[in-house]
């Protein structure tokens, strides 16, 4: 069975009487040179495992099994797994896991089927792209690399510089976990049913030391997200009404004076490296801030 074909996969959908579900973001991959980019960015092959993320009707997974890697894919859909059982009957080592990738501990769940480094290859929904990402880069230790399609919008977001309005928390988030490269802008047409937008395929290396040099992770996270979170005000008014922070203006003042950054700069306008050292700056106010509960 071609999977790359569009008649095929009709017929096959017809077959177990499903529709693609819009509101799981159903939209499947019938173009042979961007599957064919895929297994090679991903660098698939024996020895290999690979956690795929919503493995649809299987059009990748059963190139990935074909290269004799080990492959567990996760799928929300009930009706799906039935095809993809009957698609991946003849597959060497893959695992069809039926759940809701958000709610794994994917650390344990990794750890239990060998652990070590494992490749990320997924289509992920536009609506549940960022939650995806978070859970995937919060689990970053199990992990090489990841091999994504996103809708364009979201690359447009990953990639963005400072002072753009793509730029935002994401970004930053980004960055100091990953190195991102570009691999290939892919059109709506190469999937059924045809999204309303394009898409890419991006590729995530997972860094083995982030970019710039933190004291505090958590404090520096804490002042991306409220430096974003209201990203219309100054700088000094963001950081100094955020719950997460604790801080006071004069606190909030205390850090910005000590990195350098003007107040009255906006949050978006901020690099990486600003972000740290505003962070390390404000080390010893954010300690004394979470000493008591808030």
């Amino acid at each position: 069975m071609n999977l790359t074909s569009p008649t095929q996969v009709k017929r096959l959908l017809a077959k177990y009487g499903i529709r693609p579900k819009k509101r799981l973001g159903q939209h499947f991959l019938i173009d042979r040179n961007v599957l064919n980019r895929i297994l090679e960015v991903s660098g698939v092959g024996p020895d290999v495992s690979v956690l795929e993320v919503g493995p649809g009707l299987g059009v990748v997974t059963r190139e990935i099994c074909n290269s004799g890697a080990r492959v567990t894919c996760v799928e929300i859909d009930t009706s799906l797994v039935r095809v993809l059982r009957d698609v991946l009957a003849d597959a060497g080592g893959v695992e069809i896991v039926t759940a809701d990738f958000l709610r794994i501990d994917l650390s344990r769940f990794l750890a239990e089927r060998g652990g070590g480094k494992w490749i990320v290859v997924g289509n992920l929904p536009y609506y549940i792209t960022t939650p995806i990402v978070t859970l995937l880069l919060d689990a970053k230790q199990c992990f090489s690399k990841m091999v994504l399609m996103v809708q364009k919008e979201v690359a447009e977001r990953f990639r963005a510089k400072p002072a753009t309005s793509d730029y935002g928390s994401l970004t930053v988030f980004l960055e100091y976990h990953c190195e991102m490269e570009s691999v290939m802008r892919v059109s709506r047409n190469a999937f059924y049913p045809a999204p309303e937008v394009d898409s890419e395929l991006v590729k995530l290396k997972v860094r083995e030391k982030p970019p710039v040099d933190v004291a505090d992770e958590r404090l520096f996270f804490r002042i991306v997200r409220a430096a974003f979170g209201k990203r219309r005000k100054t700088l000094l008014n963001a950081l100094s009404s955020s719950g997460e922070l604790g801080w006071g203006k004069s606190e909030a003042l205390a850090a910005l004076s000590q990195a350098g950054i003007d107040p009255a700069r906006r949050g978006e306008t901020l690099s990486i490296e600003e972000f740290a050292c505003l962070a390390n700056a404000g080390k010893d106010s954010f300690e004394c801030s979470v000493s008591v509960p808030f």
